[in-house]
């Protein structure tokens, strides 16, 4: 089985090919996002998408792998929800704090709708049409350094957007998740989510 891994950042690559090299797996690494995607690349029996779609131009995306994926392979999405329980209150605020240092604005909107996650539309309107889904939700405790570095890595909070701002930002997010821990620590009610995307079998 051959994997290439793509990220349109160097330095994500660069961590990418440090764990494949601990973990003794072999990538092929390539830089570039969904708007280099072209159709002579692959092919691939399976596409694999993160929390990184409702960034793509998301109906071009899937033509173009119309043209890529084999005939008998399909594409995958992963993301993770957090459902409405009292111990995830602190979500919220890590969500509205993050909002108030985006000028991101048509993404933030997205987030508090939920566009951002619905694939259906895309999907029912693509060769990708026939979809399984398959989730599984779970308890666990995070730390504040755990819930900063999530912060970071949203593109929207990203180091290098935050710019200056950065200090202020993490000061902030620190100081507004305070009160929703135990002893430094927090419970995090997260359901992962896993959504198949296959074209549709031929009737003989």
């Amino acid at each position: 089985m051959k994997v290439t891994a793509a990220d349109p950042e160097p330095a994500m690559l660069e961590a990418a090919a440090a764990a494949a090299q601990a973990a003794g797996v072999e990538v092929t690494f390539w830089q570039g996002g969904s708007y280099e995607l072209t159709p002579d690349m692959g092919p691939f029996r399976l596409v694999t998408i993160g929390r990184a779609f409702h960034w793509m131009d998301r109906a071009e995306t899937l033509n173009v792998l119309d043209r890529v994926v084999t005939e008998d392979g399909g594409v995958a999405f992963f993301h993770d929800a957090h459902p409405d329980v009292t111990e995830n209150r602190w979500f919220r605020v890590l969500r509205e704090t993050a909002d108030r240092y985006t000028q991101d604005a048509v993404h933030t909107g997205e987030r508090r709708t939920g566009a951002h996650r619905r694939y259906e539309p895309y999907l029912f309107a693509s060769a990708f049409s026939q979809l399984d889904g398959l989730s599984v939700t779970c308890r666990s405790a995070i730390t504040m350094d755990d819930l900063v570095g999530r912060a970071y890595s949203m593109s929207s909070c990203a180091p290098e957007k935050l710019g200056e701002r950065r200090s202020e930002f993490e000061a902030d997010l620190r100081a507004t998740l305070a009160p929703f821990a135990t002893d430094g620590t927090f419970v995090e009610v997260a359901e992962m989510v896993a959504l198949l995307a296959r074209r549709p079998e031929r009737r003989t």
